[in-house]
Formats: C-alpha cells, sequence, structure tokens
C-alpha cells in the first residue's frame, strides 16, 4: 500500500534530515573512530531539535504524536549515523515502560525533565546470561519496608553511561515465572547502582554501551512502574513498540548504502567507463532498492499499527524488525563490493556502515528470535482457520 506522510510528519523529517545532514553525517567516522559518546552534539540535539517529547501524550506535556514520527526522525538519524542515533534515541525505549504501564502521577513526573532535554532513561532488561532467554534472569528486588532492595547485573545497556535514570526489570517473585516480574524507575545517583565499563564495540561506536550493576541498591516503593509483578508484560509492550524504531533504523542504513554505492558507480570508472553501466553492478543497486522500499513499506505499516493499538502489531512488528535489519546488513555488504577495495578501508564510508548494521540483527531480539515469533504467529493463525 502506498503510504503518504501529513505536512506535519514531513515537517518533522525534513527538520531532522537537514540537521542530519549538516551535523551529523560530517562528524560520523570521528566519533566511531574515537570510540566516544557524542556529549556536546547530542546536548545541543536535544535542545535545538525540540522533538525530546515526541511521543509523550500532550497531557504530560509532550507533543502527542506517535510510532510514524518517533520512525521518520529515527531513519534520517540513523541514515547519518546509527551510533550517534541511538545516543539520541535510547530514552525513547527507556521511557517506554513508564509509558506503557506506569501511573499518570509517575509519567508526569519521571517524563518532564526528558521533555525539557535534560533527561536521558536506558531500557535495563538483557543480563550476563540472559540475552533472547529474558525469563532467564536472575535479577531481584526484595521488598523491605517502604523500599525495594535490587541485586542483579544488566548487560548490553544502550545509553547506560550517559544516562540519568534506568528503567530496570527484576524478579520480586521467582517463583511465578514472568508473572513475577516487576520494572522499576532508578535514578543513576542511586546508592547501589554501579556503571561498568564502556563495551569496545564493532560497530556503532559513538553510542555508549555498559554493564549497569545493583548491589544492595534500594529504591523507594514508589519507583516500582506500575503494579507488582506485571513487568514482564510491560516489557513486552515495550519491544513490540519500539521494533518498528529499530526496523526504521535498518531503512536509514541501507538507504545510506545505496546512496553512497549509487553515488560512487557514477564516478569511479574501469575499462573506460563508469561502474554503473555494468549490468552486475545495476542488479546490486536494483536490489539494494528493493530492500530499502519493501523495508520502508512493512516499517511504516508497523508504525501505523502501533499507533492504532492494532492486536497484529507483535507479528508485524517482528516482521519489519527482521526484514530490515537483514536487509541492511545486505545492503551495506553490497555497499562495500561496489567499492572493491576501497570499500575495506576507514577512509570510505562504507565499511562503517557495514559494521553499524550487524547491530540490527542481534540486539533488541535476533532475527532468530524475530522469526520464532512469526512462526508462532503464523501457526496460531492456521490452527484457528484465519
Amino acid at each position: 500500500m502506498y503510504q503518504a506522510f501529513t505536512e506535519d510528519q514531513i515537517q518533522i523529517r525534513d527538520l531532522v534530515r537537514d540537521f542530519t545532514r549538516k551535523e551529523i553525517t560530517p562528524v560520523a567516522h570521528i566519533y566511531d573512530e574515537k570510540n566516544e559518546h557524542p556529549k556536546e552534539l547530542i546536548t545541543r540535539m536535544r535542545k535545538e531539535l525540540g522533538i525530546n517529547g515526541l511521543t509523550i501524550p500532550e497531557e504530560f506535556g509532550g507533543m502527542g504524536y506517535g510510532s510514524v514520527e518517533q520512525c521518520l526522525i529515527t531513519e534520517e538519524m540513523s541514515r547519518g549515523c546509527l551510533g550517534i542515533a541511538l545516543c539520541f534515541g535510547y530514552t525513547g525505549l527507556g521511557q517506554l515502560p513508564i509509558l506503557k504501564g506506569g501511573t499518570d502521577a509517575q509519567k508526569k513526573k519521571w517524563l518532564e525533565p526528558v521533555i525539557s532535554g535534560d533527561h536521558g532513561i536506558s531500557f535495563c532488561l538483557s543480563e550476563p546470561g540472559a540475552g533472547s532467554d529474558v525469563p532467564g534472569m536472575t535479577t531481584k528486588a526484595e521488598k523491605k519496608g517502604d523500599k525495594y532492595v535490587i541485586n542483579g547485573a544488566k548487560q548490553w545497556i544502550t545509553g547506560g553511561g550517559s544516562a540519568d535514570a534506568y528503567t530496570v526489570f527484576a524478579y520480586t517473585d521467582k517463583n511465578r515465572g514472568t508473572r513475577g516480574v516487576s520494572c522499576f524507575y532508578v535514578p543513576r545517583d542511586t546508592p547501589g547502582l554501579i556503571v561498568g565499563k564502556k563495551e569496545d564495540k564493532l560497530g556503532i561506536r559513538a553510542s555508549d554501551t555498559r554493564q549497569i550493576i545493583f548491589e544492595d541498591c534500594a529504591v523507594p516503593a514508589e519507583n516500582m512502574i506500575g503494579r507488582e509483578n506485571m513487568g514482564f508484560v510491560y516489557a513486552l509492550l515495550t519491544l513490540n513498540a519500539s521494533r518498528p524504531y529499530v526496523a526504521a533504523m535498518g531503512v536509514g542504513v541501507g538507504q545510506a548504502a545505496l546512496d553512497y554505492a549509487a553515488k560512487y558507480s557514477r564516478e569511479r570508472e574501469q575499462f573506460g567507463q563508469k561502474i554503473g553501466t555494468f549490468q552486475a553492478v545495476q542488479h546490486m543497486l536494483a536490489d539494494m532498492s528493493i530492500t530499502v522500499e519493501v523495508g520502508r513499506e512493512i516499517t511504516y505499516r508497523a508504525a501505523r499499527m502501533s499507533d492504532a493499538n492494532d492486536p497484529n502489531l507483535a507479528k508485524y512488528s517482528a516482521i519489519a524488525k527482521a526484514f530490515t535489519s537483514e536487509g541492511a546488513m545486505k545492503c551495506a555488504l553490497d555497499a562495500v563490493q561496489i567499492y572493491g577495495g576501497y570499500g575495506y578501508t576507514k577512509e570510505y564510508p562504507v565499511e562503517k556502515l557495514m559494521r553499524d548494521a550487524k547491530i540490527l540483527c542481534i540486539f533488541e531480539g535476533t532475527t532468530q528470535i524475530q522469526k520464532n515469533e512469526i512462526a508462532a504467529y503464523v501457526t496460531k493463525e492456521a490452527a484457528s482457520g484465519k
């Protein structure tokens, strides 16, 4: 289906596209090489773009937009640099448990500093021994008087070193399995919260990825998000809602790979002619374009389903995430191939795209986990005769 955007959506997209071209793309390689979080740039983005509260409802001071608008800005930023896009966008994930399960008072209290651009919130679900196996996590929160004492460790936390607070999932009743998980809002300065070393990663090197450790970390009982033992539900709602954002990242990276490859094919000469005249190269460019456009369609379909609270969101967000993640990786590989030996060097931008793209196939549910979920829905539909 053809998916038209409203004038407001186009204005938001163009605002971010212009900023990305002028401010993000030119410096992306610097932060990648330094393995450095772009603190000053992110502060400017939060203050100048004015889109921090994009998806926060108006009654809590936000702009009241939805997943479609969030995907538009995510796609554009990722087109410039996936790592920097994550530096700006990790709060969009971290605030989702509050939006999905928090009380009105919690939303007002904890989201106000996000809207002003003063706070970032990281999402803490994965653990050293529990990535895809979320129920296998071991972090626990024990009720002691009017506080909960958290012990455990979270791994691969995006924005972990720069966040001001964390939404943390922990068992409050291990005997109940996933029905015994709760979620907590934990400010960074809480005693017992320890920020681990920065990971030295293959790609998205601008993004600050850390382990977050909890050693007798006591938080007030009112810092429990929503209801006790409902945390796993909030986690699932969060991941279903956030996967279109990850899909948009894949679209952005794929589009960047196509942009660079198409431009290079018009400049590079071999055998006395531009390489873009060779059918082998033309077919690679055509495949890249097909991948990007199909990915964009399914991404914004999932985004619209998210905004409409469609019951089939989980299936389509998984499809979008799986397709665009693998598609971004393939587009980046093809871009390197079109550049040839030059594409394998850091002097040109496509090797960075290749390194960045791989994480999309891993975080927020690997491609294989997405396929498991898709297959479960397909077989369920078959059994019901749909």
